[in-house]
């Protein structure tokens, strides 16, 4: 048994979902509406104490934090590998996925734009301009990198976990009319990989859940 806790919308869900389906696995999604708060209830935190989505549920244990979730799933389910052989190149996707994962989406997440919102007093324009500052710094260095190390996709020439996280995010920058002309190889690779049907069947409006 695999249940996902998951939202539509949420890119730290549509990045383990991408994962499961490059894996092959079933899992069973359950939802979470961010917008109504249902995953601060009593319920879910018993669940995951931090009251964040994604949460993996197996009938071994449950993980939190996407980037660990992907991992353990690579660990377990092998092939196809989300993570390179040679110890070098783990480190380089490694740091392509957390570039995203922990230096672009926390800032961008929905309690943090709510946060700028009701304490800081931004309106509308602030918030969309402090979304495109966050995402333009994070994929100026992915664009570098990807020239350096990619192929078709972000590293080499087959999905890694650096595509579980590119993908989705640039599906945020798009949703928030980001420009991304100045990353051609990024929008690329990113192009590449969301052809594929995993991530295809991953993408936010195939999700039974979403508006």
């Amino acid at each position: 048994m695999i249940r996902l806790h998951s939202y539509w919308r949420s890119t730290a869900a549509y990045r383990v979902r991408i994962a499961l389906n490059l894996k092959g696995l079933d899992y069973q999604q359950v939802t979470h509406d961010l917008r109504a708060g249902e995953q601060a209830s009593a319920a879910y935190a018993a669940i995951n104490p931090q009251k964040l989505i994604p949460t993996l549920e197996t009938d071994e244990l449950v993980l939190t934090q996407s980037l660990a979730i992907m991992e353990w799933l690579d660990e377990r389910h092998p092939e196809p590998p989300l993570l390179p052989s040679p110890a070098n190149d783990r480190a380089i996707v490694r740091a392509m996925a957390q570039t995203i994962a922990s230096d672009i989406h926390p800032l961008n997440n929905l309690r943090v734009l709510n946060l700028l919102r009701s304490e800081f007093g931004a309106d509308d324009a602030a918030v969309s301009g402090w979304i495109a500052g966050w995402i333009a710094s994070g994929f100026e260095a992915l664009e570098t990198m990807i020239r350096r190390y990619g192929g078709e996709f972000a590293f080499g020439d087959a999905p890694t976990l650096a595509d579980c996280c590119l993908v989705p995010q640039v599906y945020s920058a798009t949703r928030f009319a980001v420009d991304l002309k100045a990353y051609p190889r990024l929008t690329s690779a990113a192009e590449c990989a969301a052809s594929l049907d995993a991530f295809a069947a991953a993408h936010p409006s195939r999700q039974p859940d979403a508006d």
